[in-house]
């Protein structure tokens, strides 16, 4: 397990702070500086990841509950109508995101927006976000859109248009609480149910034809 480098802004200031107290003289605001440093840590920790199932799986891109699960059009994501699996994702679980299937960025989008609560209904659609969109080898598209939350200040995504992801490569994250949209294909089969907890990168969510 590692630590994403967008926790250094955050984790670094409570680690001196700590450092400082402890020279000081002052074990308690030490301790708990330290405390802080431990937990801004394991909200950016990286899991190792392996996926070795059916190329035909499609893995979850989030770490979380899927609140979800509905049909939509989506033009940003190209014609038709596309199966949503919606992730919400609370403090303590992995905030990285990982590519749910191998692909190239076609799309690769930010949108500003309000920061409301990531369970509500509407926060896909008037909340900051970000779209990434895989097309695969036979032309079939996957799109991801990071959400931001009532905690979440800001969505990180590092893949740009151009860029081939494979499946459970890293691309982004998202910084505290927060909800991930999956979108596949109508004729896709959706192998997970509303409750459920998936870990990113291992649990299929969708198979392919």
């Amino acid at each position: 397990m590692s630590i994403a480098r967008e926790a250094w802004p955050f984790a670094l200031p409570p680690a001196l702070g700590a450092i400082a107290c402890w020279a000081l003289g002052q074990p308690v605001a030490a301790a708990l500086l330290a405390l802080a440093t431990l937990c801004v840590a394991a909200f950016f920790r990286v899991p190792a990841r392996l996926f070795t199932g059916s190329e035909r799986a499609v893995v979850a891109p989030a770490n979380g509950v899927v609140t979800a699960i509905d049909r939509v059009e989506e033009p940003e994501i190209g014609p038709g109508v596309f199966q949503r699996v919606v992730t919400f994702l609370s403090v303590f679980n992995v905030h990285v995101q990982r590519a749910p299937v191998d692909g190239t960025v076609v799309v690769s989008r930010s949108r500003r927006g309000r920061k409301v609560a990531a369970f509500r209904d509407d926060a896909g659609e008037v909340n900051e976000s970000h779209l990434l969109v895989l097309e695969r080898d036979d032309g079939q598209r996957v799109g991801v859109r990071q959400i931001a939350g009532l905690l979440a200040r800001r969505v990180v995504c590092h893949a740009r248009a151009g860029d081939a992801l494979e499946r459970g490569e890293l691309f982004g994250l998202i910084k505290f609480g927060s909800r991930v949209d999956l979108y596949v294909p109508a004729d896709w089969k959706v192998a997970v149910e509303k409750g459920q907890r998936l870990t990113e990168g291992a649990t299929v969510v969708a198979e392919t034809p």
